[in-house]
């Protein structure tokens, strides 16, 4: 018999916890999380505006992910690495992720926001990868 692997992750002093998915919620995940994709691809903004919409974004997108499946996180990176049991999403897609919470943080409690076209043209491709995962998932 498997083990569901985000069951295993769900529990006291563990990073989901169960609970029911919402439908609004998820909606509003999906919503929020499109619109800024879209943003982030408008060249006359700043890279670091770009990036930020690109990367909560993306973390709106994965949220909506893990709450279809019946968890929260209580850590914001989770979301990102639970992908290919949200998804199936491999690691390709989720190291980008991990590798942009990561600039974040240094950015928003550091002020080091070391970041370049490059890198926020891989998150928002990452980001379009959830999201078509999410719209396959959802036709299911």
């Amino acid at each position: 018999m498997a083990t569901d692997p985000l069951l295993n992750l769900s529990g006291p002093a563990k990073p989901l916890k169960a609970e029911p998915s919402d439908a609004a919620e998820s909606a509003g995940l999906l919503r929020t999380g499109r619109a800024r994709l879209h943003d982030a691809a408008n060249p006359s903004l700043s890279l670091e505006s770009r990036f930020d919409l690109a990367y909560n974004a993306a973390h709106a997108l994965c949220l909506a992910a893990l709450r279809r499946k019946g968890y929260r996180p209580s850590q914001r990176y989770i979301v990102f690495q639970v992908l290919p049991h949200t998804l199936g999403l491999g690691p390709d897609v989720w190291r980008v992720l991990d590798k942009c919470h990561n600039t974040r943080n240094l950015g928003e409690y550091e002020g080091l926001l070391d970041i370049d076209e490059r890198l926020v043209a891989s998150l928002i491709e990452a980001a379009h990868q959830v999201d078509s995962a999410l719209r396959l998932d959802s036709a299911d």
